[in-house]
């Protein structure tokens, strides 16, 4: 894979960063990938609450055997979000003279996740719950994302800037990602009254055009971050983030149509009349 010099950072001299790159495009896909074709997804949601209703009776008790730790969706997503905006909060103290690139990538990670534990709190509505080793991996998983994008951007100092300065793009269109996203979230959550749990078809915005418009306004944040930083570590978190979404979209798709009879054909997974 090629992009043009004048657009990225030359790749900092570290062996830790590049294997992070590597790792993080390569675990992404494979879990997007995973996520289409049903092979295996991460037990929270729709898909593990699901799972649990369709198990047999060996199955249960194979699942009684493993000891799984099941906490509330409230508190898993608090634990999943709030070490990678400390890691953000973090970096203000930790480089504080790095230049306008580094504290818009800095602020856009710590609002980024400021903005999901805001949801958190205040904006989303539960149906069920996920299991501690799930939440373990997710959580590690946005910390190592957070910590190591900031840390490559430090290591990026001092090296010739890229002759294409995206840096004002990438916050438009990282400001355009999440507010997309928080808007659509705030469409999901209208749609339950309190103590209600069963899924229904979501509609407004986006949503009929795509069942999963929130991970399409993810995917833009993910890629303005990419122009904002504009190295090589973002840009394989950016695309690893998209095949992941992406996936999690389709999964999501085909478990509405096997759920919901008068789920709309028309309406897409996450990109609006293509897929």
């Amino acid at each position: 894979m090629f992009l043009p010099s004048t657009i990225l950072f030359s790749a900092p001299p570290s062996l830790f960063v590049k294997t992070m790159s590597a790792l993080n495009l390569v675990l992404h896909a494979n879990a997007g990938y995973s996520e289409m074709t049903g092979k295996q997804h991460m037990k929270y949601s729709k898909f593990w609450n699901d799972e649990k209703s369709t198990m047999n009776g060996k199955e249960k008790e194979k699942k009684k055997k493993k000891e799984e730790i099941k906490i509330s969706s409230r508190n898993g997503m608090l634990f999943l979000y709030t070490p990678a905006f400390l890691a953000g909060l973090a970096s203000f103290w930790l480089f504080p003279e790095e230049g306008l690139r580094f504290l818009l990538l800095s602020s856009a990670l710590t609002f980024h996740f400021f903005k999901r534990i805001f949801e958190v709190l205040f904006i989303h509505k539960y149906s069920g719950g996920m299991t501690l080793d799930s939440a373990i991996v997710i959580s590690l998983s946005y910390f190592s994302i957070t910590a190591t994008m900031i840390y490559t951007q430090h290591l990026s100092q001092g090296l010739p800037e890229p002759t294409i300065d995206s840096k004002f793009f990438g916050l438009i269109l990282f400001l355009l990602g999440v507010s997309g996203n928080f808007y659509h979230h705030c469409l999901l959550s209208k749609m339950r009254r309190n103590g209600e749990k069963e899924y229904k078809i979501p509609t407004g915005g986006l949503f009929d055009k795509v069942i999963c418009p929130h991970y399409l306004f993810e995917i833009l944040g993910f890629w303005g971050i990419f122009f904002i930083a504009q190295t090589w570590y973002s840009f394989c978190c950016a695309l690893g983030t998209t095949f992941y979404l992406v996936g999690r979209s389709c999964a999501t798709r085909n478990w509405y149509f096997s759920k919901l009879e008068d789920f709309p054909k028309h309406v897409k997974a996450i990109f609006p009349y293509v897929l």
